[in-house]
């Protein structure tokens, strides 16, 4: 990938808020928004992949001081012409390894993002360095979806998650891996689109021990941001991992 901005460069940035329309509803975000500013405490809030502000600025909004890193200069650009999106402080850079000049509360995943590290060494790098930017009992958060392999028959590598008329969504494992990708195609007036962004999957158990060796110990897991039980039939998880005093 040769563009600045990763995967998330100006053509996806410019639509990037529509495709995910669901995501922005209410009753998605403000749980999540709800369970983020319970663990700020009133401190500071650190979000990796900032995005458009779709978490951001309504935390900020219940007076949480929230700081982001992203690589995408365009997606930033969209986060810069909200309302209140001048007011967030942004560092530009690749999340697993950017340092801010500052200690937080609580710093936060979600969506899938943890996934858009692709190696196993990213993501554990992406662990020690919340770690370093947590306060004494400031906690790690992240959403992210349970590998879905259990719908995967044998000999079978591709999962549809979306099909039209007009477009179609899928997912590409390598279980030898944990590497796949999620791939969109979309039709209209006769022609095709096709974007493809790769992912790293992983395991709740794998994430705990990223978390130990980064020196951070579970505190909760829960199936979502309303804290339903995690379960064997879940199919994401919301974990909180905290740093001891």
């Amino acid at each position: 990938m040769d563009d600045p901005d990763g995967y998330f460069g100006e053509t996806i940035a410019a639509g990037y808020d529509e495709s995910s329309a669901g995501m922005f509803e209410p009753g998605v975000v403000e749980p999540a928004v709800g369970f983020l500013a319970g663990l700020a405490h009133g401190g500071r809030a650190l979000e990796l992949g900032i995005g458009t502000g779709r978490i951001a600025l309504p935390l900020a909004a219940r007076g949480v001081e929230v700081h982001g890193i992203d690589l995408s200069r365009a997606m930033i650009a969209r986060l810069r012409a909200k309302p209140g999106g001048d007011a967030i402080p942004v560092t530009i850079g690749d999340f697993a390894t950017t340092t801010v000049p500052a200690t937080f509360s609580v710093a936060y995943l979600v969506y899938n993002t943890i996934a858009n590290v692709t190696t196993q060494a990213g993501q554990v790098a992406c662990f020690r360095t919340v770690a370093a930017h947590l306060e004494p009992g400031g906690c790690f958060v992240i959403e992210v979806g349970v590998p879905d392999l259990r719908r995967l028959p044998p000999g079978q590598n591709v999962l549809p998650f979306r099909v039209s008329p007009t477009g179609w969504a899928y997912d590409v494992y390598d279980v030898a891996t944990q590497a796949m990708s999620s791939n969109y195609v979309d039709v209209a007036d006769g022609r095709g689109t096709f974007w493809s962004v790769p992912f790293r999957y992983v395991w709740p158990a794998e994430l705990d021990l990223m978390a130990q060796l980064a020196g951070l110990r579970l505190r909760e897991r829960w199936d979502g941001w309303t804290r339903e039980p995690f379960t064997g039939e879940s199919r994401q998880h919301v974990s909180v991992w905290e740093k001891p005093f």
